[in-house]
């Protein structure tokens, strides 16, 4: 199932008004409550685990909050490149100085990769939501050596190179004596094994690609640009991992006559010069079907009536926005004799155009003699 991205503060149990110390805090306390390493196995923590470390992320860079504030999720622009796991390792050792999740990751099994597929849905599914089934070729599990790269009745060996740690350690001299740097291993390449005798199937690599069904149930609300995060359905992991994301990145079909701006659905509506004269109840089509408006006597060009709760949904709270019907008198190109007689009688005898009554600002100006 998608999962849409959950407010930041949210995610720390901080309020809006958090100073970078209570971030600090609320960070700390959390990333070691989720760590992988306290949870093995737990998929739940892990997830956590990556939403905390993206959370902090943005929250502790004053820049970034800005606009985070201002625009959401939106705003700041993360998506299925921006931030993953191993940038939620990274963050973790940066904060703690080196402490202990480098361990897991040595000789430990890696997460697959995320996926991204493009997808296009129609203007009406955008708004209301929609659930759909997806064909994805993707990195999977090989069935024959079930995911071990080895040949079935073999098993890979502990790496000669580095013992089975995934990394080795480089001594350097310098100006300041020797500097000792560890590396993951070239050898295994940090995977802490070997594999002597390759499945033939998979030709030692675990995985094969595969196609698979999957349904998604796109929330609504979604626009143009926007991404829904399918945990769990990216590639399988190399050697047992724990598999990547799939991230949806949305099209909308363009409506033929409904725009959308943000929450706000537009409909411009054309009327006739008597319907704007003498005011009309009239038709306009809705998202959710058609539906009576009144416009009033005396209308102008580009006068807008808000529908109430006719827009697009927040995605994240499915509150409703509005939709705006903006009138649009449209002149007609031919009369009869009888409609030309008719409206030559509100022309003004002297050929001018009748005067626009002054608001405020105007009678003052005239007063002052500006």
């Amino acid at each position: 199932m998608p999962q849409t991205k959950r407010d930041y503060y949210e995610v720390l149990g901080v309020d809006r008004q958090a100073s970078p110390a209570e971030l600090k805090r609320a960070y700390r306390g959390l990333a070691m409550r989720y760590h992988p390493d306290k949870n093995p196995g737990d998929h739940q923590a892990e997830e956590h685990f990556k939403e905390i470390g993206e959370a902090y992320q943005v929250l502790s860079d004053p820049d970034r909050r800005q606009r985070y504030d201002a625009f959401g999720h939106d705003g700041d622009g993360i998506g299925a490149s921006g931030f993953n796991f191993q940038s939620a390792f990274d963050l973790f050792d940066m904060f703690f100085a080196g402490g202990s999740p480098n361990q897991r990751r040595r000789g430990g099994p890696r997460r697959g990769q995320d996926l991204r597929l493009q997808v296009t849905i129609e203007f009406e599914e955008a708004i209301r939501g929609v659930t759909r089934t997806f064909e994805v070729t993707k990195p999977s599990i090989c069935p024959e050596c079930t995911g071990s790269g080895a040949k079935p009745g073999t098993s890979p060996v502990p790496c000669p190179d580095c013992g089975g740690q995934g990394q080795v350690q480089r001594v350097r001299q310098s100006l300041l004596g020797q500097m000792v740097t560890v590396e993951s291993c070239p050898r295994c390449r940090g995977e802490g094994q070997t594999i002597e005798f390759p499945c033939a199937n998979c030709h030692g690599q675990g995985l094969v690609d595969a196609a698979k069904a999957i349904e998604v149930q796109i929330p609504p609300g979604v626009d143009n640009e926007m991404q829904v995060r399918v945990p769990g359905e990216g590639a399988a992991g190399p050697r047992g991992g724990p598999a990547g994301d799939l991230y949806l990145l949305i099209s909308v079909r363009p409506h033929e006559q409904l725009q959308r701006r943000g929450m706000t659905i537009l409909y411009e509506c054309p009327i006739t010069f008597s319907q704007a004269a003498l005011g009309d109840t009239i038709e306009v089509p809705t998202v959710d079907g058609p539906v009576q408006t009144v416009v009033k006597p005396g209308s102008q060009y580009g006068q807008q009536v808000r529908i109430p709760g006719k827009g697009a949904p927040d995605p994240r709270t499915g509150r409703r926005g509005d939709q705006v019907v903006r009138l649009r008198v449209v002149t007609p190109s031919r009369l009869t004799d009888r409609q030309r007689e008719l409206l030559q009688e509100f022309s003004p005898p002297d050929g001018k155009p009748h005067p626009v009554r002054k608001g405020f600002f105007e009678n003052l100006k005239d007063a002052i003699g500006l």
